[in-house]
């Protein structure tokens, strides 16, 4: 088996080496897959992409023209693939699902953390020499309102932390986990109740027709005001206009975004010194209760070797016509 690596990144090349214990045979390319870079699969069996890359309907024609039989996204998001389009001309799509909730709830919980007690402000004062705390201070996460829209494994390690800080927990899921409320003393509620009475709001839910924009103008003017909103989902389940309306008035008091919904070509980039064409997170980057980190939530060694095992298993149960663990199939 032949596999093209798009949207590769130097720090991700040792540990898909390590993984690579049958010697699949490998490519690599720091481009994204699109139209215009589908073609660079020919000749390989399969290819694994990122989250920014384009797998929409015809980038799987063009990659059928060329015989690539196999998907493997080495994320667990995949709403970048148009897994009905792979289906119906025999592409096998895999995700990673599990490689590590807690590299995610840990970011996310950091975030908080940072936002709360203005971590990167007293960082940059003091390296000023700068010692007053006039404009450092926070407030306890004990007893404060968390509400946390998605309890999957990502949600549910956020859930245990938070507990841990005596945090009152609330939770919005289409599908509840079962036990948690017992666990952890967390109420499961409607979406209103969860923004009229949450101090925090972080998201841990995919992006599909459901989730997209569920941050909007409506759901932010339910929110207490001076909330602290959370994002290490995925970009496009916030509307970033909404929320710099809501920076802007008050109405949000802190915002941390590990993910954009206009990130691709720009996170994971080295733009130092060049024009950043996006006056958005330009306008972002300027708001001192706003922290920004690129999409570097899931940047741990062990979800990046747990990434990588999994995508060679998917691959070497290909290479011996077995179903693979994480295949898609809508």
């Amino acid at each position: 088996m032949k596999v093209l690596f798009y949207s590769i990144r130097e720090f991700e090349k040792p540990f898909l080496s390590a993984a690579n214990t049958k010697n699949i045979e490998c490519g690599f390319t720091e481009l994204a897959l699109g139209e215009k870079t589908a073609a660079m699969a020919k000749g390989y069996d399969a290819i694994c992409i990122f989250t920014g890359d384009d797998a929409s309907e015809h980038v799987i024609e063009q990659l059928h023209a060329i015989r690539v039989k196999h998907i493997a996204i080495r994320a667990a998001g995949h709403d970048n693939v148009n897994i009905g389009a792979a289906r119906a001309r025999e592409i096998k799509v895999v995700n990673v699902p599990e490689y590590s909730p807690y590299a995610i709830a840990e970011h996310a919980v950091a975030m908080m953390l940072a936002l709360n007690r203005r971590l990167i402000t007293a960082n940059e004062q003091v390296k000023r020499l700068d010692f007053t705390v006039g404009n450092l201070l926070g407030f306890d996460m004990n007893k404060k309102t968390v509400g946390l829209i998605g309890t999957g494994k990502t949600g549910q390690i956020v859930a245990r932390i938070l507990n841990g800080f005596g945090c009152r927990l609330l939770a919005y899921d289409i599908d509840p986990a079962e036990g948690l409320e017992k666990e952890l003393n967390l109420t499961y509620t409607d979406l209103e109740t969860l923004y009229r009475e949450s101090d925090i709001v972080s998201l841990h839910v995919p992006l599909n027709n459901g989730t997209r924009y569920l941050i909007n103008q409506h759901a932010i003017s339910q929110m207490k005001p001076g909330v602290m909103l959370i994002n290490t989902a995925r970009g496009a389940v916030v509307k970033t206009d909404a929320v710099i309306e809501g920076l802007t008035n008050g109405k949000i008091g802190f915002f941390g975004m590990d993910v954009y919904e206009k990130e691709k070509g720009v996170f994971f980039f080295d733009y130092t010194g060049k024009e950043l064409n996006d006056p958005v997170l330009k306008k972002l980057l300027t708001m001192p209760n706003v922290l920004v980190t690129p999409h570097q939530a899931f940047a741990t060694h062990e979800a990046l070797t747990n990434i990588s095992d999994a995508t060679f298993h998917s691959f070497s149960c290909w290479e011996n016509n077995i179903p693979a663990q994480f295949e898609l199939t809508h």
